[in-house]
């Protein structure tokens, strides 16, 4: 695991957030099966159409406050050496951006997940995951006082079920008794999995609403892509955006945010 403590960052917190859950699929649009065999080059080569379509998710994850994004490339051949997080933040003017990244290939490739945030975190910690098959992380930010504080874990998770279930136990060991909690990211099972099930009634997170499905874009029938909160967040909306420009549509949430989180702390100047 590998931590960051920023000073001076533990200022009360907005009274809502406006959430987003993105896997951006290294900014390839993909809007048909055969896709992933005629234009499959694109995961290893450069492509003059990507950074338009990064363009296009930077106005897409402008409106959002904090945004938990999956499928990034940190800057190597495949996306012309772009660091795709600071690219996406500088376009959308997120004044904090976080990443990990869990494969990094050299000059080949460089997968990675990242928050874009309109808050500064006090803490940020890089966790790598369980698994047969090394490569998943968890990103874990830290926001406000420590006496009173949000966590926020982004996630992309293996593909195999009993891989799920042990980066889960991982992750709830992680969040311990928080008692204000966001996961989000790319779960790679449905709501109603006995993944997400075990989660919940480890950590007391809950998912909303149900089968909302993000995958494939194009004709959307899994429901992979999932922001789950604590109880102590008061969910104003949900909904899954239809917008195309990945192979995964974006997860979209609005969350109030309890009083405590809000409130300045004794050492905090109220200006």
């Amino acid at each position: 695991m590998r931590s960051q403590t920023i000073a001076g960052a533990s200022a009360p917190l907005p009274p809502t957030l406006r959430l987003m859950s993105f896997n951006i699929q290294v900014g390839i649009e993909t809007r048909y099966y055969h896709q992933y065999f005629t234009r499959g080059w694109r995961h290893l080569l450069p492509d003059t159409a990507r950074l338009p379509n990064l363009r296009r998710i930077a106005g897409l994850i402008s409106e959002f406050d904090l945004v938990g994004l999956q499928e990034l490339d940190a800057g190597s051949l495949r996306s012309g050496f772009v660091d795709q997080t600071q690219f996406l933040a500088e376009q959308a003017a997120f004044p904090h951006r976080y990443q990990q990244t869990n494969r990094p290939l050299g000059r080949f490739a460089q997968h990675s997940n990242g928050i874009l945030s309109r808050l500064i975190a006090r803490e940020v910690s890089e966790h790598r995951l369980p698994g047969r098959v090394p490569g998943r992380g968890a990103l874990l930010a830290r926001f406000g006082r420590p006496e009173a504080e949000l966590v926020v874990v982004l996630l992309h998770l293996a593909l195999s079920q009993r891989a799920r279930l042990s980066q889960l136990a991982y992750v709830a060991e992680q969040i311990g008794d928080s008692p204000h909690v966001i996961v989000m990211g790319d779960l790679n099972c449905h709501s109603r999995s006995p993944e997400l099930a075990y989660l919940c009634a480890e950590t007391g997170l809950r998912e909303p609403l149900h089968d909302l499905p993000t995958y494939p874009s194009w004709r959307p029938q899994r429901n992979i892509d999932h922001i789950l909160v604590s109880p102590s967040l008061t969910v104003e909306s949900a909904e899954v955006l239809d917008v195309p420009l990945s192979d995964h549509l974006p997860m979209t949430m609005s969350v109030g945010l309890p009083a405590v989180l809000q409130a300045p702390g004794r050492d905090t100047p109220l200006s």
